[in-house]
């Protein structure tokens, strides 16, 4: 592993560790796994049930996700079928279960119609017994996509979060995001999930983008904050390969005179002063913010299963999803694929990464230290029967450097480690996750 204070001096910016292990570290594993059998030895009382709408109306420049913008009507319908199917037979194989979480991402669900949600809607219920209304479950959804109808579509079934990333309010720099500039949509969208009564607005921003001020972003804060979401998400800009932006300026944001790190401390400063709680390097929640109610859930303990063409599902020892692409023909050969498989096929796993006991620990330190309030080492020996420290001398190297200290039983990051999570998170990635995302990076 690398010194601490080197691999910091490198940029506080190197990656966004919002799971473990990356995707990119998955491989085609050595044997189909049965997911009845993997299932039976996981606790399925507290479940995240998660789905995937890999569309777009248009592929941002600085998009790396699994997704495709302006599909074909057939291909969009033919996977929501191929989704309702896959629904069918995981809800078949799970065996009693509950769920305590659901989310709809992509892309962006709301791109499909009315329709179309309802009828995935109507399958989350029948065929997963999911009951919307009782748990906290979310929507991704794009301004210009953000409809009265399909809004309404998603209420009536329960939906009691939207995200919507809104990104700039500045028009020169919603351009140089290759993203169309749509601050009356913004607003109409808005309009639109409040007179529905969705209890929880996220609006996401990013900063660092290419002509972007201290003063612009100052300005895109006041007019998001104006809105008064319960949350806020504020992202670096990072321009990955493969992705519009790079073929555009053909190399990723420039380190010298970097200006992320002072926007960060405006954000944060600016959002804190306005009554925002920071969560993590990239969460503000709202004083107004409702408590998330439902079954108590645990992303460290508790399992997450995937569903749609690019979702991850989470077992203690096994992560596993659909192949990875970024561009536009990666991402339709697999889609062509996932649309072509028998039903029966969804019944084995055959991609994703074999997660040992030492991975099993990492993953539990990285998902709570990077977000406050830290690492609980009571309930990491309760899990593990070892205490946290003697399985990571990380810990004590973060500790010398300021970066996270001891606050009782908790590990939490200090102000300056919070503000360093994306150089920190890639630090605490094992030696063999490490290799495999360098492999597929050089791929």
């Amino acid at each position: 592993m690398t010194d601490l204070l080197t691999h910091l001096r490198q940029s506080p910016y190197q990656s966004y560790s919002y799971s473990y292990p990356h995707k990119s570290a998955y491989r085609p594993l050595a044997q189909p796994v049965a997911l009845d059998m993997l299932w039976q030895q996981e606790d399925r009382s507290a479940l995240f049930g998660y789905i995937h709408v890999p569309f777009c109306t248009y592929r941002c420049g600085f998009c790396n996700l699994f997704a495709l913008g302006q599909p074909g009507a057939a291909l969009v319908d033919d996977y929501v079928t191929q989704l309702v199917a896959q629904l069918r037979v995981t809800g078949a194989l799970l065996g009693q279960r509950q769920f305590a979480r659901f989310a709809i991402g992509g892309g962006t669900p709301s791109y499909l119609s009315a329709a179309q949600l309802a009828r995935v809607f109507d399958a989350v219920y029948s065929a997963l017994g999911a009951e919307l209304a009782q748990i906290p479950s979310g929507i991704e959804v794009s301004p210009e996509t953000a409809t009265a109808e399909r809004l309404q579509v998603c209420r009536d079934a329960g939906i009691d979060r939207v995200s919507m990333g809104v990104q700039s309010f500045v028009e020169a720099e919603l351009s140089a995001l290759v993203r169309p500039a749509q601050n009356g949509a913004v607003l109409a969208a808005v309009e639109q999930v409040r007179r529905l009564g969705f209890p929880t607005l996220n609006l996401d921003l990013i900063y660092g983008i290419p002509g972007q001020t201290a003063a612009s972003f100052a300005a895109s804060l006041r007019s998001l904050v104006a809105l008064q979401p319960e949350e806020i998400y504020l992202y670096p800009l990072y321009v990955r390969e493969r992705t519009g932006m790079a073929r555009l300026q053909r190399g990723n944001v420039a380190l010298a005179d970097d200006p992320r790190r002072a926007l960060y401390d405006i954000g944060r400063d600016t959002l804190r002063a306005a009554g925002y709680t920071q969560v993590s390097m990239r969460l503000f929640r709202a004083a107004h913010a409702p408590e998330s109610g439902g079954p108590a859930y645990c992303c460290q303990d508790d399992g997450m299963i995937g569903f749609g063409c690019g979702a991850r599902s989470y077992t203690r020892t096994l992560h596993y999803s659909d192949h990875y692409a970024v561009e536009r023909a990666g991402v339709s050969a697999i889609l062509r694929n996932y649309i072509a498989q028998d039903a029966a096929s969804f019944a084995t796993a055959r991609y994703g990464f074999v997660l040992d006991a030492a991975e099993q620990r990492r993953r539990y330190l990285i998902q709570s230290l990077l977000t406050w309030p830290g690492l609980d080492t009571q309930a990491f020996a309760r899990r593990f029967g070892l205490p946290a420290h003697d399985c990571f001398a990380e810990l004590a190297e973060l500790e010398r450097a300021g970066l996270a200290e001891r606050r009782g039983a908790v590990v939490a990051m200090t102000e300056l480690g919070m503000a360093h999570a994306d150089a920190i998170g890639p630090w605490l990635n094992s030696t063999q996750v490490q290799s495999r995302m360098n492999a597929d990076a050089a791929a």
